[in-house]
């Protein structure tokens, strides 16, 4: 059975195309039995991976959504792109109607139409771009949820707001801070209760080859070297539980070992003013 992981913001556009398919590039090639995971476009503003380097959409999501009303949906990788840095993606058109329904009909087939028949194998990424209400049922049903925001306490206070509302079920969130931030990871974790906190550094060559913008620089590896591409590797050796410890249970093992910092007064103050006056306001 293959593993279902969940991409997205709350608020904002912090990058989570692009997180996504660093993420998937930066995959260890020994997890899942050696089978690439496969990106799937399941936002409904959609069209960033058709735009990006002109992969047709048909077949893509649509013909999942199509699938999703069958009894034996099949296998998504009849869907599915090749990208020209190895990854493989499912795409969507751009916004619109037929893009918005797909998604939902996607997401209310249940992991059926993604995760496939039991013998198959790998990890499908889903990209959902701002998280809402067609996904919910998806973030419940994924092995692990990543949530991407940018540093500054009014984005990390959307973000707080999503995690308290998920509860227990928080222990499945990795949280990836893009950008700049003020505070430590030990903040971020005693405070916002994530179990797990990687910073993602914008480097805009990276960023570039995974927009697309730069040929150039795909024909040589200098890029896979990067910033960016080191923190998405450390995701996805995570989620991968190749790396140092996985993800699940990690905040309670660290508590337990004294690791995790009393929550930061700082950040806490910070949380609470933005909400009084957005309160105020």
């Amino acid at each position: 059975m293959r593993r279902l992981i969940t991409l997205g913001s709350v608020k904002g556009a912090p990058g989570v195309t692009t997180a996504a398919l660093a993420v998937a590039a930066a995959w260890p090639e020994h997890a899942d039995g050696h089978v690439r995971p496969v990106v799937v476009e399941a936002d409904v503003s959609g069209g960033d991976l058709t735009v990006r380097f002109g992969c047709p959409h048909m077949p893509g999501l649509l013909d999942l959504a199509t699938a999703a009303r069958k009894e034996q949906p099949g296998s998504l990788l009849a869907a599915t792109a090749d990208l020209p840095f190895g990854v493989r993606a499912v795409a969507s058109p751009a916004g619109g109607r037929a893009c918005a329904e797909a998604v939902r009909l996607v997401a209310e087939s249940g992991q059926r139409v993604l995760l496939g028949e039991g013998a198959d194998q790998g990890t499908v990424l889903l990209d959902v771009g701002r998280v809402g209400e067609c996904v919910e049922g998806l973030l419940g049903a994924s092995d692990a949820v990543v949530l991407i925001s940018r540093g500054g306490a009014d984005a990390l206070a959307h973000t707080y707001a999503h995690l308290a509302e998920a509860g227990q079920q928080a222990e499945q969130y990795v949280l990836l801070v893009v950008g700049p931030c003020p505070y430590s990871p030990g903040e971020i974790t005693a405070t916002l209760g994530v179990g797990r906190v990687v910073f993602l550094p914008w480097d805009p060559k990276v960023a570039d080859v995974l927009a697309g913008r730069s040929r150039s620089a795909l024909r040589t590896s200098g890029w896979r070297t990067g910033r960016l591409m080191a923190a998405a590797r450390e995701v996805a050796q995570l989620l991968t539980g190749t790396g140092e410890v996985g993800v699940k249970g990690l905040g309670g093992d660290l508590a337990r070992a004294g690791a995790v910092p009393s929550a930061s007064s700082f950040l806490r103050r910070g949380l609470a003013g933005l909400a009084t006056k957005e309160t105020g306001s």
